[in-house]
């Protein structure tokens, strides 16, 4: 059985970040877990320091269950260099190579519009992005959806 995976992003505001990839991604706040009503009443459990608050974190998830959560997590230093791990933003991927090009710079002018900013654009391929606080990211074509077996099945 494959692990699952969560991503964690270093932040100086979550909260920021956190509406960001909310729009980014389709994402929406994660409940807390049971049998916690709030954010608040699950931290209250960890010895935090006085000067933390539940506004120092987000916790994000797919609706559908589908992509790993997102931690989003204010931390101290500032970010200093390029990312060593950074998400790819995938945008549907039928259609001709003019269509698909024409849904990535439509999603990077819509994370612009968001917070992001346009580092470098890869003519047709991709757009090389960076979040509200710099973090990089890549906004790209999916896979061209295949039918399934039974799509695909001749009469019976």
């Amino acid at each position: 059985m494959a692990a699952r995976i969560d991503l964690t992003l270093d932040c100086t505001d979550a909260q920021l970040l956190a509406e960001f990839w909310k729009s980014a991604l389709g994402y929406i706040d994660e409940p807390p877990p049971p049998p916690f009503k709030t954010r608040e009443e699950w931290l209250a459990q960890f010895d935090l320091p006085e000067d933390d608050s539940e506004d120092d974190g987000a916790w994000l998830c797919d609706p559908d269950g589908v992509g790993p959560r997102l931690s989003i997590l204010k931390v101290p230093e500032p970010k200093t260099a390029k990312n060593r791990l950074h998400m790819d933003v995938r945008v549907p991927g039928h259609g001709s190579p003019e269509e698909r090009w024409e849904r990535i710079r439509a999603n990077s002018e819509r994370l612009v519009k968001a917070g992001g900013s346009v580092l470098e654009e890869v003519d047709g391929h991709h757009v090389v992005m960076a979040d509200p606080e710099g973090n990089e990211f890549c906004v790209a074509a999916g896979p061209a959806q295949t039918p399934g077996p039974a799509q695909t099945a001749g009469p019976a």
